[in-house]
C-alpha cells in the first residue's frame, strides 16, 4: 500500500469553541458520518519520468502517482470525484496525461489545464479545450513572468474567452490578489476561483510562521459576487498535528465572508503528500464539528457541483 494510502489515527480531544459551530468534538467513524457526494476540488495525478512523457521540472512529492493510484486514494476514504488538474510543473500546458486518466475514469474525473496567458493563440487553446470530453474549467498560473497588471490584454482575453464557452478560470494567485480584484471587476461575467486559499503553501515541513498573514488580501475579494475559493491545502498550514484545530479560526473567517457557496473543500493531492496522509486531508473536514451538516455537504461537494457544472458517477 502506497504510504499516502494510510488511513486517519484517532485525533486527540479538543476544546469547546465559539469558532463556526458551537462544539470541537471529533464527530466518529468515516463510514458513520459519510451521506453526501464527497468530491475534492483538486487533485493531480502523473507519470514517472520516462522518455516518452518527459517531465519539464520536478515537483516535490511521489515519484508517480496514476490515475489509478488516486482512485485507489479516494476509494479508500469514500471520496466519489475529484477535479483533476494537469500539473504544470511536470507538464506545463500539455493536459495529455489528465486527458487519459479521465477517458479510463469518466465518472470519477473532471478536468483542468493550465493555459498561457501571453501566448496569442491562447483563445483558440482554450475553444480547443472546451470542446474535449470531461473538462470543465482552466488555470493560469500567475508566475513572476506574467504581468501583474489588471489591464493585461493577455490575461483578459483569457477570462474573456473562459466566459464565452462556459469555463471557470482557477488563478494560482498567491501575492496577486490585488490584482484578481480589478480582473474580476473589469469580467463580472467570468467565475474566478482563488487556489489554495490565495496563500503560499509548503511541499515540505513546517509551515511556515504566520501563514495565514495574507488572509485580509483573500477577504478583500468577497464583494466580488464572480469570485470562489478553493479550500485546498489547508491543512499544510497547520502548526498541529491530525487533525489540525489551529486552522479552522482563519477558515471561518473565509466561510463568513464568501459563504459556504463560494468555498470548495479539496486535498491538493500531492502536493501535500509530504506534509500529511490522503485519508486527514479529507477526515479533518468531514469529521469535524466545526461546520453544520448542511454546510459541511456543500462545502466537500455541493458547492463544486453548481460552480463546475459536474458531478461524479461510479456507473
Amino acid at each position: 500500500m502506497l504510504r499516502w494510502l494510510r488511513t486517519s489515527p484517532a485525533p486527540p480531544p479538543t476544546k469547546s469553541s465559539a469558532i463556526c459551530c458551537s462544539k470541537t468534538r471529533w464527530r466518529g467513524s468515516r463510514r458513520e458520518k459519510k451521506a453526501m457526494p464527497t468530491i475534492d476540488v483538486q487533485v493531480h495525478a502523473y507519470e514517472r519520468d520516462h522518455p516518452a512523457r518527459p517531465w519539464a521540472a520536478v515537483l516535490e512529492g511521489p515519484d508517480e502517482v496514476t490515475g489509478d493510484d488516486m482512485v485507489a486514494a479516494m476509494d479508500a476514504v469514500g471520496v466519489d470525484g475529484a477535479l483533476l488538474v494537469s500539473p504544470y510543473t511536470m507538464y506545463q500546458y500539455d493536459a495529455s496525461y489528465a486527458i487519459d486518466v479521465h477517458a479510463a475514469n469518466p465518472g470519477r474525473f473532471a478536468l483542468i489545464k493550465p493555459v498561457d496567458a501571453a501566448n496569442l493563440g491562447v483563445t483558440e487553446t482554450i475553444a480547443d479545450w472546451a470542446a474535449v470530453e470531461g473538462t470543465v474549467a482552466i488555470r493560469i498560473m500567475m508566475r513572476e513572468e506574467l504581468s501583474n497588471d489588471p489591464d493585461d490584454p493577455g490575461i483578459n482575453r483569457v477570462l474573456d474567452a473562459a466566459a464565452r464557452h462556459g469555463l471557470p478560470v482557477n488563478l494560482l494567485a498567491w501575492n496577486r490578489l490585488e490584482q484578481v480584484a480589478g480582473l474580476a471587476a473589469r469580467n463580472p461575467n467570468t467565475r474566478l476561483i482563488i487556489d489554495h486559499l490565495g496563500l503560499q503553501q509548503p511541499f515540505v515541513p513546517p509551515a511556515p510562521p504566520e501563514p495565514f498573514a495574507d488572509l485580509p488580501r483573500l477577504l478583500n475579494l468577497a464583494p466580488y459576487d464572480n469570485v470562489a475559493v478553493k479550500i485546498t491545502g489547508a491543512c499544510t498550514l497547520s502548526h498541529e498535528a491530525f487533525p489540525y484545530n489551529d486552522i479552522w479560526e482563519p477558515l471561518c473567517r473565509i466561510f463568513d465572508a464568501f459563504g459556504f457557496d463560494r468555498c470548495m473543500w479539496g486535498t491538493d493531492w500531492t502536493r501535500a503528500a509530504k506534509l500529511l496522509t490522503y485519508a486527514q486531508g479529507v477526515d479533518s473536514f468531514r469529521l469535524t464539528d466545526r461546520i453544520s451538516d448542511s454546510d459541511r455537504a456543500a462545502l466537500m461537494g455541493g458547492s463544486l457541483e453548481r460552480i463546475y457544472d459536474w458531478s461524479p458517477s461510479k456507473a
